[in-house]
């Protein structure tokens, strides 16, 4: 047991730092015998700006408590995205939770991030720079948090599909030349 935790130690000082937002923090009240009682939960997005990225929420009596919580359970459920020269996705894509549906676009350099509220946070903490995205439906910041990291984990580089595929990585970002070669030869005739 000892050993165990020796390792999640060793494991905890190797991670890098993290950075975190804080997207939402909602009262919510139960009523009792006595009167309300109130406590608090918080939505929190972390990543490394590197590539990983990771969402939690939390809840507790007191704020802080709420955030440590919410942090924790986002560390827990990081998730790694490839992207592109380290500054946009590699390909558009789609995202959906429940009634949440997000529309996530590759950009050009210079672009900056467009998109709205909770979508920001997490691009922010992924480290994308470029990206545009639209936020389609539920205005729920979990739903749209949740949506967003479903089109996150869809995202796929053209080396994990070269590998997928048993393929070099140049044979799948060529483009057609099939259609570009016959073109001449239809001139000629």
């Amino acid at each position: 047991m000892a050993e165990r935790d020796n390792r999640r130690g060793n494991r905890r000082d190797e991670t890098p730092e993290f950075a975190d937002r804080l997207v939402a923090i909602n009262r919510v009240s139960k009523t009792v015998k006595g009167g309300k009682r109130f406590g608090f939960a918080a939505l929190v997005v972390v990543g490394d700006q590197k590539g990983r990225v990771g969402f939690g929420k939390g809840k507790a009596k007191e704020v802080p408590e709420a955030i440590r919580k919410a942090t924790e359970q986002a560390k827990r459920q990081m998730i790694r995205v490839a992207l592109r020269e380290g500054r946009t996705l590699h390909h558009d894509v789609e995202g959906r939770h429940g009634a949440g549906k997000v529309v996530m676009r590759t950009a050009p350099q210079g672009t900056g991030i467009i998109a709205g509220g909770p979508m920001r946070a997490v691009f922010e903490m992924l480290g994308v720079q470029d990206v545009v995205a639209k936020s389609i439906g539920s205005q729920n910041p979990y739903n749209m948090i949740r949506a967003t990291m479903d089109g996150l984990k869809k995202e796929s580089s053209p080396r994990s599909v070269a590998q997928r595929r048993g393929k070099k990585v140049a044979d799948i970002l060529k483009k057609d030349d099939a259609p570009a070669a016959a073109a001449p030869e239809a001139a000629n005739a």
